[in-house]
């Protein structure tokens, strides 16, 4: 049983990591070309709409897909349950949002808003009906099936967007890149995978299923509400313009880590559910995915932040150089992201939502002080209000992991702290050795070849024991 966990968890690893990452260089590459052909007030128009459509898709969720997953006695009814709750919710949503939309738009006195809403809200509909597909494959730690779908929708629609930007559509390029990709994902899930909903509803499962879903649910909702109320912030008070700067240096910034933490979160939940009462073997297995991320992410984006300027500057063009300064800033937000993912996974495990839920009061209330605070500082300001919110949640989110299974912050910090200072020497080195070139390709290149040298050369050094944790996931 032992053997075969591990060997799945190994081999969801690998494919999820495949697929998280050849999306993401597809969607990067994407990214790049829109940034390239489409004004910063495009993305920060989108960017407006974004707190509306993310709480409504958490809302047609409800929480169900986590509680399918951590359930153990899950049946055909259960899915048909949250799948017939996914579409009607998602309908409901959508005639709310195209009320609501001429009011958004008056907010940030913006009319073309109104239609830009209408038609971007399709994408909550659309996406409800390839939930319960993707949970399935989830569940089976089934990634390789995953991968084949989301690659191939990420080069349709991002081919799709690409297209009418250069044709000069202008936002609405944003708007059906993702209407495609979720539509692509629709078809494509329930041809290739063949899961048809029964024709039942029962009230008992969704109760039971409620119950862990709606903590887990408002937790969400805070934490998306907070997270987005940058965006609310900045479009009303700053510009579209400052908000797509902002947007997109967000975005890049939290690229590697985001790629890494999704990868750690959904491989390590549907396999840790199974040990959820083994207290002992769980402190092991969260140590170590401590260990393996930090060892990853730390040096992405130390790496990122030391050559932010050539990598703005050669990829996004000039028009884009506002991004550099908030790009590098954010990247020391996301490089602590991953200690506050794995320590609220913990408590997904252990079935504990409700303990989420209190923590997520706790820091938001905090977070929102600091973000009201930093607003007359300026976007650099409000940037580094975040870091200091990531900084204070990073210990807030240990306050139940030491009580649930005995791993204090201490503990947690004595095991990052190394890769930590490694990460900030290969930096400064990487940082003083590109500036001795001028073009920015040049010291892209030299930048990235420094950073895998001086990194592997001070793992071999300081971290042997990592290093070999590291390659025998590949084993």
């Amino acid at each position: 049983m032992e053997k075969d966990l591990r060997r799945k968890a190994v081999h969801g690893v690998l494919w999820s990591a495949i697929e998280r990452f050849s999306v993401q260089i597809i969607q990067l590459i994407v990214n790049i070309s829109l940034a390239r052909l489409l004004l910063p007030s495009d993305f920060g128009m989108v960017a407006m709409l974004t707190i509306f459509i993310q709480v409504s898709q958490l809302l047609i969720d409800g929480g169900f897909s986590n509680a399918l997953i951590q359930k153990n006695d899950r049946t055909e009814v259960d899915f048909s349950t949250v799948f017939y709750f996914n579409t009607f919710i998602s309908v409901l949503m959508y005639g709310v949002l195209f009320i609501m939309a001429p009011y958004v738009a008056e907010f940030y006195h913006m009319p073309d808003l109104i239609l830009v809403m209408r038609v971007i809200a399709l994408n909550l509909v659309v996406s409800s009906f390839f939930v319960i597909p993707k949970v399935r494959l989830t569940i089976n730690i089934d990634f390789k099936s995953q991968l084949k779908v989301s690659l191939v929708a990420a080069i349709v629609s991002g081919s799709v967007g690409v297209l009418l930007a250069y044709k000069g559509f202008g936002v609405w390029a944003l708007v059906f890149q993702s209407l495609v990709n979720n539509l692509f994902l629709c078809i494509c899930f329930f041809i290739f995978f063949r899961w048809i909903p029964q024709g039942i509803f029962s009230w008992t499962s969704f109760k039971n299923l409620f119950f862990f879903g709606s903590r887990l649910t408002l937790s969400s909702l805070i934490h998306s509400v907070y997270y987005n109320l940058y965006s609310i912030m900045i479009g009303r008070y700053f510009s579209a313009t400052d908000l797509g700067y902002f947007r997109n240096a967000e975005q890049f910034a939290s690229l590697p880590a985001s790629g890494i933490n999704s990868i750690i979160s959904r491989v390590s939940y549907p396999v840790l559910s199974r040990i959820q009462d083994d207290n002992e073997s769980l402190v092991k297995a969260y140590r170590k995915y401590i260990r393996l991320s930090s060892y990853l992410i730390f040096p992405l984006m130390f790496g990122l932040a030391s050559l932010s300027g050539p990598i703005v500057d050669f990829l996004l063009t000039e028009k884009w150089k506002e991004v550099i300064p908030l790009f590098r800033v954010l990247c020391f937000c996301w490089m602590l992201d991953h200690l506050s993912v794995i320590n609220l996974n913990l408590l997904f495990v252990k079935g504990r939502t409700d303990l989420s839920l209190r923590l997520e009061l706790v820091k938001k209330t905090i977070a929102t002080i600091i973000l009201f605070a930093s607003i007359p500082l300026g976007l650099v300001g409000m940037c580094w209000g975040r870091v200091i919110y990531y900084v204070i949640a990073s210990y807030i989110n240990t306050y139940y992991t030491e009580k649930l299974i005995g791993l204090s912050f201490s503990k947690q910090l004595i095991d990052v702290i190394p890769y930590w200072f490694l990460s900030l020497f290969m930096a400064l080195c990487v940082y003083a050795i590109s500036h001795f070139f001028v073009e920015s390709y040049v010291q892209i290149i030299v930048g990235i070849v420094s950073c895998v040298f001086i990194y592997a050369i001070m793992s071999y050094l300081f971290a042997n024991q990592t290093l070999k944790e590291f390659f025998l996931l590949f084993k």
